[in-house]
């Protein structure tokens, strides 16, 4: 009996329709509000504010950003904020930007919440 409750269990732990969608703001809050801000009235803080980044050019509000990154030349859409996310680094050697989002649903998700961040 036990042998078929814990069986039950893991195969209910491992069914992908069980599994919720990662929440993008929580993710926010967990990975990226340690550097950066996510409302129009706060300053930036050891990385820029990014309320109403996506559509935005790269590197153009008020914060020190590295110059390879200003002449990046990127516009920051759903696109460029994924590639930029999987490898900062890589998309733009000389940044600033040190972390990397690996896990592709938590990084559509993050975009989705940066995406709702409108005036």
């Amino acid at each position: 009996m036990r042998t078929a409750f814990v069986l039950m269990l893991a195969a209910t732990i491992a069914t992908p329709a069980t599994a919720q969608p990662p929440d993008g703001a929580s993710l926010f809050r967990q990975r990226c509000s340690m550097c950066h801000t996510d409302t129009a009235d706060r300053p930036t803080g050891i990385g820029p504010n990014l309320f109403g980044v996506v559509g935005r050019r790269a590197a153009s509000t008020d914060y020190g950003y590295s110059p390879a990154l200003r002449a990046s030349g990127l516009r920051w859409n759903r696109a460029t904020l994924d590639r930029f996310l999987v490898g900062p680094m890589a998309l733009v050697p000389g940044t600033k930007m040190p972390i990397s989002v690996s896990d592709a649903a938590e990084r559509a998700a993050i975009i989705a919440y940066l995406a709702s961040l409108r005036k």
